[in-house]
């Protein structure tokens, strides 16, 4: 199995894995009287106390991810990441496929800390809220630091080109 394969079969892994979790958790939710009060509640205060510290750590991970990916695309002439993901509609879902395997790990990390972190403090799991969080986090600022990467080299370079 080539490292591609692989890589590929551990994204799948991951949005399974999500999307099974979803499925699990949805109908307990939406049956709970006050549940949007809760999610929202519960996601805006999870900035202190333990593992607080993913709120540094996942965006970091996903910044350094996206530079990586950002400088390939500018190397290669590739159009802005975002960008392409709003408008290209041909192009969406192999882009989304990329920024998904970058992320994968962080992403996968991201729920399993938000996971320790449910079981800490609100002794139960809920699986959509560590979803949320976990996008939030890691894929966010990977979609806007990748696209930002590629104008900044693009800028650079045309910075050179006109001093030499």
């Amino acid at each position: 199995m080539s490292t591609e394969d692989r890589s590929r079969h551990r994204v799948h892994i991951i949005v399974a894995t999500s999307a099974i979790a979803l499925l699990v958790a949805l109908p307990a939710s939406a049956l709970a009287m006050g549940v949007l009060d809760r999610f929202w509640t519960d996601l805006l205060a999870r900035h202190d106390g333990p593992l607080s510290f993913r709120f540094i750590l996942q965006p970091i991970m996903a910044i350094l991810a996206a530079w990586r990916d950002g400088k390939k695309d500018a190397e290669t002439g590739r159009s802005p990441y975002f960008w392409t993901v709003l408008t290209n509609p041909q192009k969406r879902a192999g882009r989304l496929r990329e920024g998904l395997k970058s992320t994968s790990k962080i992403l996968a990390m991201g729920l399993v800390i938000d996971l320790i972190y449910q079981t800490i403090v609100f002794d139960t799991i809920r699986p959509m809220e560590a979803v949320v969080i976990a996008i939030v986090l890691a894929f966010v600022p990977y979609m806007l630091v990748r696209g930002t990467v590629v104008r900044w080299a693009a800028w650079r370079r045309g910075r050179k080109s006109n001093v030499e």
